[in-house]
């Protein structure tokens, strides 16, 4: 019996940034920022990418996302080259994947309360009528253990752990098969980022959505992730279950990564 395809497929990307002209006249340098970086991610399955700051692992967020074009490669998700999409078609697309950022209280607008912010996507994709759009506004706040009441609230009156809670309530709202979450509990204390991954792995049972977690923190990946990508300089220098791959790594550099990982109080 023939496996079915990736939910996400990326083959061979590569990307780069101009930068300032070191002449007036003369050409713009490249900054190489990510070098033929390849992966899958099968449907319901989880994928973290880790590695220090610079190492490419935002931009490679970015570029799965749609939000920038690559030198060159692909993104495919379910069966479609995002980046060859028609800007309409794209636009309809992004129903299928969403993203979580870093930042709880950065990716939400202050002067919006929580059922606009949540109800953001959904209304950028079609024209729900009120009942509807606060019936699916209260059915995600439930998911992510907020009340409904919590909708006439504003971000200001959340803790950080709360405020992500109602970014990854935006991000479930289309009901995406992809959440690309950069750095999702970076900003959040120790015993806050166990509750939002508890939370992220909940969702996973519930609704098989499937992660690409952005992270330079290997504990966090390992308590998620079904498989871990290590990328250095823009390069895979090692891939592979996470309790092998923390068990045993074979590059250098996974093994720094791990000789200074910290542990979760999950």
């Amino acid at each position: 019996m023939t496996a079915p395809p990736p939910l996400l497929q990326v083959r061979d990307l590569h990307h780069h940034y101009p930068l300032p002209r070191r002449r007036l006249l003369g050409p713009r340098p490249l900054l190489p920022v990510l070098h033929g970086v390849s992966l899958d991610i099968a449907a319901g399955r989880s994928l973290g990418v880790v590695g220090e700051s610079g190492s490419g692992k935002s931009t490679l967020a970015r570029l799965v996302m749609a939000l920038e074009v690559p030198a060159s490669g692909s993104v495919q998700l379910l069966g479609r080259d995002l980046h060859r999409l028609p800007a309409r078609e794209l636009r309809a697309a992004r129903r299928d994947f969403q993203m979580v950022f870093q930042d709880p209280y950065g990716s939400l607008d202050p002067r919006q309360n929580v059922e606009r912010i949540v109800s953001e996507p959904l209304r950028a994709l079609q024209q729900p009528s009120r009942t509807e759009l606060r019936e699916q506004v209260a059915e995600v706040l439930a998911q992510v253990g907020l009340r409904p009441g919590d909708a006439h609230k504003y971000p200001h009156e959340f803790s950080g752990g709360q405020r992500q809670r109602i970014a990854i309530a935006r991000a479930l709202i289309t009901r995406p098969s992809l959440i690309v979450a950069d750095e999702p509990v970076s900003a959040l204390d120790v015993s806050v980022q166990a509750q939002v991954l508890n939370l992220l792995a909940e969702l996973q049972e519930q609704r098989g959505v499937t992660y690409l977690l952005i992270s330079h923190d290997l504990a966090v990946v390992s308590h998620l992730c079904d498989e871990v990508l290590v990328l250095q300089g823009g390069r895979v220098v090692e891939r592979g279950a996470p309790q092998q791959l923390f068990s045993q790594p074979q590059h250098p550099y996974t093994q720094t990564l791990v000789a200074a990982m910290p542990r979760l109080a999950l």
